[in-house]
């Protein structure tokens, strides 16, 4: 007998929705994603299709959930146009508000709802980790995005339904996502340190990010802001060595700031992705008993490198 009647992803056709995907359908009865494409169902995973805007029959299937997990969100590898600036925030902002407002509708709603954010919200930081406490916000438009985003899923009434503002970390594994890219880039040569490789990356392997959402399921006490990163964050030129150690290259030439500024701008991004020191600390994870698969980053490389 599975342990849960139904979990819910909300625009969880991505990576990291596929992950929680195949850890839950062992887990419950049914994995329902909500995604703007139709899709075959797969065993007990099912898509349910809806347009993040509007309610409608979709609204049906978060009756007696168990968990509603939020993954809403244009891609922020993206250059910072007006346009793409307004993209981003409405992509996370409406469809938050339009889940809180069916939420607050229904007689049996959802018992647990975490909104997945960014621990990009914490501000550049070299001299000290950033936790749920005393961890600073920052400033720029990535920070506003996510203060805006938090500000509207907490405003949402629900008062039958706990809520967890999940701040994620920068995802490591296989599938997608970051790893595969830098992993790229060692292979041909080019894996040194990007800008002058002493800014930290908050990172979390992507078996740890499903344990977490099963601990914070089984939680109740646990609601508001938690971090979701591994407990030791590691500097950008030491997981660069991490990955050339694992790959077994001898070669990883540096990108500069000034050849990162290029790069972006010829592939239509932002350096703040790479260039920010995200240092940030799930201690209220490590409070409520989490045990950490992946704690240092050159293990779970080391585990993604040996699985490819």
């Amino acid at each position: 007998m599975k342990k849960y009647n139904k979990i819910i992803l909300a625009g969880g056709n991505g990576y990291l929705g596929t992950v929680l995907a195949n850890f839950y359908k062992h887990e419950a009865n049914q994995v329902i994603i909500l995604s703007r494409k139709p899709a075959v169902s797969n065993g007990n995973i099912k898509t349910v299709v809806w347009d993040g805007q509007n309610e409608g029959d979709w609204t049906e299937v978060l009756d007696n959930a168990d968990m509603l997990i939020n993954l809403c969100g244009k891609n922020v590898n993206c250059r910072y146009t007006e346009k793409n600036k307004k993209e981003i925030i409405a992509s996370r902002v409406v469809p938050t508000a339009l889940l809180g407002e069916v939420i607050g509708k229904l007689a049996n709603p959802p018992k647990l709802w975490i909104n997945v954010t960014s621990a990009t919200i914490y501000r550049h930081a070299e001299d000290c980790a950033q936790d749920e406490y005393s961890g600073q916000i920052g400033s720029g438009f990535s920070v506003d995005v996510c203060k805006q985003w938090e500000q509207t899923f907490f405003n949402t009434v629900t008062p039958a339904t706990r809520k967890i503002a999940l701040r994620m970390g920068i995802v490591l594994g296989a599938g997608d996502g970051v790893f595969p890219r830098l992993h790229n880039l060692v292979k041909f040569g080019l894996g040194g340190k990007q800008g002058n490789g002493k800014q930290y990356v908050s990172w979390i392997h992507e078996s740890d990010v499903a344990g977490i959402t099963q601990i914070l399921l089984e939680h109740n006490e646990l609601e508001g802001v938690i971090n979701c990163t591994a407990p030791q964050a590691i500097q950008n030129s030491d997981l660069m060595l991490s990955i050339r150690k694992s790959c077994n290259s001898l070669i990883g030439l540096p990108a500069p700031g000034w050849l990162l500024e290029i790069g972006a701008l010829l592939i239509g991004t932002e350096t703040e992705l790479i260039l920010k020191s995200r240092w940030v600390t799930p201690k209220r994870l490590l409070d409520a008993g989490y045990t950490f698969k992946y704690v240092a980053a050159p293990q779970a490389v080391d585990e993604i490198i040996s699985n490819k």
